[in-house]
């Protein structure tokens, strides 16, 4: 047992000291255990603790503090896709090695991964919205499944993988969640939005897209000659393998069999 313990603390120092970017050691939320707390929270608050605390109180009208919010995540995710845009396009653009070095262009890129990272964190109030107001449909297995994913992701982009190819994670992650605050903003000035299936439709076809792109983006690394590392295709990849599974059954049940029993029922 002593040598199997021993094996597992030297194997953590290998992983978190040797083979993690030096640049982010001392930074907030370095540590793992930081990560796990918050994802452990998380699920906690959203699927135990705040339906709980709510079980006896009516929903609360935060409109506004979600405006605000949807306001700040189009400010912050603008910003974010664009200047990682900025940087994909002067690197190798479908195998851009990760500069290790403290050069300001690859301190620039490991700045938008360690925000990025800040803003995947900021998106799990978008669940503690939906607690408040008793809208747990929203909660489902997708969607916490989804945020806690994305946390993760982009706590190893932030914390190994710095720069480079990595950067197409937040370039498009962010322009998806622009058009997506843009929805949800538009729902909270005017209802009649939320009606608007095409809409909706076309959003999860972004995603989709989205995922679809990660996988050929990071799955073409393990057939050509890149310096950017493999191990973190491993992780991408089959990552995004799953989220393409996960929307693309919400997408058929929500928009396509749905529809089809619709018709069926109408005729």
């Amino acid at each position: 047992m002593s040598v199997v313990l021993k094996n597992l603390y030297h194997g953590y120092f290998w992983i978190f000291d040797e083979l993690s970017d030096v640049r982010t050691s001392n930074l907030l939320f370095s540590s793992p255990f930081s990560i796990i707390a918050v994802m452990v929270i998380y699920v906690h608050a959203v699927k135990i603790w705040g339906p709980k605390l709510m079980e006896n109180r009516q929903p609360y009208n935060i409109k506004n503090i979600i405006m605000t919010y949807d306001i700040l995540q189009i400010l912050l995710n603008t910003y974010i896709s664009v200047q990682a845009l900025r940087q994909v396009a002067i690197i190798q653009i479908d195998c851009g090695a990760i500069d290790w070095s403290d050069n300001p262009k690859s301190l620039e890129q490991l700045s938008i991964m360690k925000y990025f990272f800040g803003l995947k964190l900021v998106d799990l109030v978008e669940t503690i919205f939906f607690v408040l107001r008793k809208s747990y449909r929203q909660i489902s297995f997708l969607h916490v499944y989804h945020h806690a994913g994305m946390v993760l992701c982009s706590y190893l982009g932030f914390r190994f993988f710095g720069g480079g190819l990595s950067l197409w994670l937040p370039m498009l992650n962010g322009f998806v969640h622009v058009v997506m605050f843009v929805y949800y903003f538009l729902t909270a000035v005017d209802s009649s939005w939320k009606q608007s299936t095409a809409f909706k439709r076309t959003l999860t076809q972004i995603q989709l897209i989205q995922f679809g792109v990660f996988i050929v983006v990071y799955g073409s690394v393990f057939f050509r000659k890149c310096e950017y590392p493999s191990f973190a295709c491993y992780l991408f990849v089959p990552q995004n393998v799953f989220m393409i599974l996960l929307f693309g059954d919400f997408y058929l049940k929500t928009y396509v069999f749905s529809k089809s029993k619709n018709v069926k029922n109408a005729k």
